[in-house]
C-alpha cells in the first residue's frame, strides 16, 4: 500500500508546478530551505502538518484539498461527531485527526492528536512556518522545543512558534491533545 504522504507529496508538486513555481521559488515563499521542499515534495519522507498549513496559507489552497485531494465545502458550520475527524496520515509518529475539514476558509487548523509513548532518544524533531497551540486532554505529553523540555498534563496549554525545532512524546502511555496550527 502506498504511504499516505507520497500522494500529498504528489500534490504539493504539482500545484507548484500549476503555479509555474520553482522549488527555490516555493522554499523563499515559505522561508524553509530548497532542500526541504524538495524532499516534502519526493514522497520518500513523512510531512510536517504544520508545513501542509504553511503551503495552504501562502498559496491560498485549502489544507482538505492537500490532504485527500478533495474540496471542502462548507461554509457556515463544521459539526464533527466524536471520533469522525479526517485522518492526516501523514506521520507515523502521531495520529492527527482535522476537526474542521469541511470548512472552506479556514483562518486556523484544529487537529486532534494523539502521540504515543516512546523513549527519548527515538524523538524526531520537525520545524517549519507558523505557530501552533496545543490544549491537553489526556495522558501525559512531553514537548521538547529547542533545548527546553516541558511536560504537560491534562488541562495544560502551551503556544509556540513552529519555527523552533520541536519534537513530542508520550511519557507512561498514549498522550492525546487539540492542535491548533495557524
Amino acid at each position: 500500500m502506498e504511504e499516505a504522504y507520497t500522494e500529498i507529496a504528489a500534490r504539493l508538486r504539482g500545484l507548484r508546478e500549476a503555479l509555474d513555481m520553482s522549488i527555490e521559488d516555493m522554499a523563499a515563499r515559505l522561508e524553509v530551505a530548497p532542500e526541504t521542499v524538495a524532499h516534502y515534495e519526493s514522497g520518500e519522507g513523512e510531512i510536517p502538518a504544520g508545513y501542509l498549513v504553511a503551503v495552504a496559507k501562502h498559496l491560498g489552497v485549502d489544507l482538505t484539498v492537500l490532504v485527500s485531494g478533495s474540496e471542502a465545502h462548507l461554509h457556515r458550520v463544521c459539526l464533527v461527531r466524536h471520533g469522525k475527524g479526517m485522518s492526516v496520515e501523514r506521520r507515523k509518529d502521531y495520529d492527527y485527526k482535522s476537526l474542521a475539514y469541511r470548512f472552506v476558509g479556514r483562518k486556523m487548523e484544529p487537529f486532534l492528536v494523539t502521540v504515543p509513548a516512546k523513549e527519548r532518544d527515538a524523538l524526531t524533531f520537525n520545524e517549519h512556518p507558523g505557530q501552533e497551540f496545543i490544549y491537553m486532554l489526556s495522558g501525559t505529553l512531553e514537548i521538547t522545543i529547542g533545548d527546553q523540555v516541558y511536560v504537560l498534563e491534562p488541562g495544560d496549554s502551551l503556544y509556540f512558534t513552529s519555527r523552533t525545532p520541536h519534537a513530542l512524546r508520550g511519557i507512561g502511555g498514549p498522550a492525546e491533545f487539540l492542535d491548533v496550527a495557524i
